[in-house]
């Protein structure tokens, strides 16, 4: 798969404009109401998300220019659904949106073909699962699951051993008037890449929101692996005032992820 070459679904990705964040919010209001020219300049500004998703399918064998199309899709759809009231930039709702849509493209073009009626029972196992490890703060077992899902066990495994490689995290799950709710909302899975991705980007949104300081202690205590004796010792305050804002500043955190 050749995914650095200049040219991909005509279009010259070189010379592919970059918006910057006050542009964005323009275009995306003057596109709300039904401005089709800043629609279309909104939508070549964020080429370059797709470019960058598709990357992460380059071992699948998949024709680039499908893929491109494919994120192109999912771009839109990102710009019809994107709530302006939200206080998230765009790429961040895109970026998903964009992974969905290819994964989704990927599994209905892929030869193994899993019935309904099986990812039914699946997703129900997995929310299953979700709410026992929220409840007992373990995983349960496969007999666990099954009797509450009052099905047999096989049927547990085989539902889920169907869906390991075809369904997306970002596949949706149900609709309830707004947002679609996916499967990854409702599953905690702390090695799967895309939910780690996401998660860097919401932490490095988090941080913009710190002073200085607070940026300075999480990234001596988190990034760099310092303890606090060791942050206090070299800004020059107490164990005791780092320990206070690390705390606050994780606090500030929370409220923006």
């Amino acid at each position: 798969m050749i995914i650095n070459k200049v040219e991909i679904c005509g279009v010259n990705t070189s010379k592919l404009p970059v918006l910057k964040e006050k542009e964005m919010k323009e275009l995306l209001i003057k596109t709300r109401s039904g401005d089709t020219k800043s629609r279309e300049k909104f939508i070549k500004g964020n080429l370059r998300l797709i470019l960058s998703v598709i990357q992460r399918f380059n071992n699948r064998g998949e024709n680039a220019d499908d893929l491109f199309q494919v994120g192109c899709v999912g771009l839109i759809k990102a710009i019809d659904n994107f709530d302006l009231k939200q206080n998230v930039k765009f790429s961040t709702y895109a970026v998903p949106m964009i992974i969905g849509e290819i994964r989704r493209y990927l599994r209905d073009n892929n030869s193994i073909r899993v019935s309904r009626s099986l990812r039914d029972i699946a997703y129900k196992a997995l929310q299953a699962r979700d709410k026992f490890i929220r409840k007992n703060n373990k995983e349960p077992t496969i007999s666990q699951i099954a009797k509450e899902l009052d099905i047999p066990r096989e049927e547990v495994v085989f539902a889920l051993d169907a869906i390991q490689d075809p369904v997306s995290l970002f596949e949706p799950i149900y609709r309830d008037g707004g947002d679609a709710i996916y499967v990854m909302d409702q599953i905690s899975d702390t090695k799967n890449l895309d939910e780690n991705w996401l998660q860097d980007i919401s932490i490095k949104e988090a941080m913009k929101k710190l002073n200085d300081r607070e940026k300075l202690i999480l990234n001596l205590r988190f990034f760099d692996g310092r303890t606090q004796m060791e942050v206090a010792k070299e800004i020059g305050i107490s164990q005791a005032q780092v320990s206070r804002l690390e705390k606050t500043a994780l606090r500030h955190m929370k409220k923006y992820m």
